[in-house]
């Protein structure tokens, strides 16, 4: 169970230019590429971190421009969206997961566990030591990826019923909190080869 179960936070969802920054810290290893997938998992597709951990290579399907989260809460099925950009920084970690043992699409890189479930503990572990390494100077948690992904649609025009859906809300209050207090970001999508991780 996270440390911070029964928290609750304020939604401060981090700039655009603050999670390029952390991917671009993660670097081009095996453990790197794995960490920069995640990333745009959470926020390319605003999927919650359990959710995220459960993913297997089958759930993706690019040619739609979707992920299948087969446990969301409550045990229900959904199938969200996510844009070409995100699935383009999947590609690196794609090809190097082939190489691995069979199993869930984040696993464990080394040892003898390897190919096996990677934790949410370890990742959330790991998004905090790579987002200080880069200087982002706030909370930087899974969970704040997913607000940033529900700014970014909003921002966009997207109607909150839609976001609700890709989200996974039973109820749109709940959608309405993510984007309550947030400053969204100067982009959704960094556009210049400049601004990519």
């Amino acid at each position: 169970m996270p440390r911070n179960k029964g928290f609750r936070y304020p939604p401060d969802p981090p700039r655009v230019e603050e999670i390029v920054a952390v991917m671009r810290r993660a670097g081009e290893t095996d453990h790197g590429l794995r960490f920069r997938a995640l990333i745009v998992v959470l926020w390319r597709a605003g999927l919650r971190i359990g959710q995220a951990m459960a993913l297997t290579e089958p759930d993706l399907d690019p040619g739609r421009g979707s992920l299948l989260v087969r446990q969301g809460k409550g045990g229900k099925r959904r199938e969200v969206g996510m844009d070409y950009w995100g699935f383009d920084q999947l590609r690196p970690w794609l090809a190097r997961r082939v190489e691995m043992p069979v199993g869930t699409l984040f696993c464990v890189i080394d040892g003898q566990t390897r190919g096996r479930p990677w934790t949410p503990a370890a990742a959330r572990n790991h998004l905090r030591r790579i987002s200080a390494k880069a200087g982002v100077r706030r909370r930087f948690a899974p969970h704040q990826l997913r607000h940033a992904h529900a700014v970014e649609m909003a921002r966009e025009g997207v109607p909150l019923d839609v976001i609700q859906r890709q989200l996974g809300h039973v109820n749109l209050g709940i959608t309405s909190v993510h984007l309550d207090g947030s400053t969204p970001p100067r982009s959704s999508t960094p556009s210049t080869t400049d601004d990519r991780p």
